[in-house]
């Protein structure tokens, strides 16, 4: 499974603002755009669908900006990923869809397959908090959130 640029600059996004706004001030689109090296109205994109999904607020005025809605220890990867990139399923089967439309779901054999996948995306990513990124964050890329493999 290979995310998208918007999961990937997302959650990166995300990251940082939970970094600059540990001194609890709301944090501009400009500056992260900045730091992440990303444009500016692609990163509103973004943040408009992670304000959606109550991960992110937005504060108004002169000192006004994102920040997170909750603890990063509340959000997870999963969280994030979702918010920007819809399901994470590897296929697009509707057997794994809480609708289960699909007419040969009680003799597919691959449905199996897809399901075991899907499960561990979701397990992986739902097992990673936000809080957990952050002090891997501190810990090894001393408060960087930029990645080599993604410029």
């Amino acid at each position: 499974m290979k995310l998208s640029t918007k999961g990937r600059y997302g959650l990166r996004a995300v990251i940082d603002l939970a970094l600059a706004s540990e001194s609890d001030r709301a944090v501009s689109i400009t500056s992260i755009a900045r730091r992440q090296s990303l444009s500016k109205s692609y990163l509103e994109q973004l943040v408009r669908s992670l304000r959606r999904a109550g991960l992110v607020a937005s504060t108004r005025g002169a000192q006004g900006g994102y920040r997170l809605a909750k603890s990063p220890a509340e959000i997870s990867v999963g969280d994030i990923l979702r918010a920007l990139e819809g399901d994470l399923d590897p296929v697009d089967c509707a057997a794994l869809r809480a609708s289960g439309q699909c007419t040969a779901q009680e003799v597919c054999v691959t449905k199996y397959v897809w399901e075991r996948i899907s499960d561990s995306i979701n397990a992986a990513v739902d097992g990673i908090t936000l809080q957990q990124l952050l002090d891997e964050s501190r810990l090894h890329a001393g408060g960087s959130v930029r990645c080599a493999c993604e410029e």
